[in-house]
């Protein structure tokens, strides 16, 4: 084996990737080499990545880029799927994990505060209602009363 040979994982550790479809998102290719490492992306199928104009497209680089996009042109295929990168020279060929890549979508909500009774004196609980369809990416971080912050 030529020591000046390698392949290597840069960043091993991307599992999954959330972006805003009114955004997009840029993914490089977690793996590189000496010599310089040929890199392609694939499905987790193992289906070859092929570049759809405007929507997905795969840099000389290495680097996915996946596009804004309208909900209209949501495509679970494309923006809701696992994806691979392999690096490969002399050294031999390398495999990336899977890295999960889920496009979300901007919309209005609301979170609200579930209706409550106590008498005075008692415990009262109150629990934030978010829309399960947000849920995964909202946090609460404080509750306010009349605009003042309360812990």
């Amino acid at each position: 084996e030529d020591v000046g040979t390698s392949l290597y994982f840069v960043n091993d550790s991307i599992q999954q990737v959330t972006f805003s479809s009114t955004v997009g998102v840029v993914i490089p290719c977690p793996a590189a080499g000496s010599p310089s490492a040929v890199l392609r992306w694939y499905l987790a199928t193992g289906d070859d990545i092929y570049d759809v104009p405007h929507i997905r497209h795969v840099h000389a680089n290495g680097t996915l880029q996946l596009y804004p996009f309208s909900p209209s042109a949501f495509n679970s295929f494309i923006h809701d799927n696992d994806y691979f990168c392999t690096a490969e020279n002399s050294a031999g060929k390398i495999r990336s994990p899977n890295i999960r890549v889920k496009a979300v979508f901007r919309e209005p909500y609301t979170v609200r505060v579930e209706d409550q009774r106590s008498m005075r004196g008692n415990v009262a609980v109150f629990k934030c209602l978010i829309p399960s369809s947000v849920q995964e990416y909202v946090s609460v971080v404080s509750w306010e009363k009349d605009t003042v912050s309360i812990i």
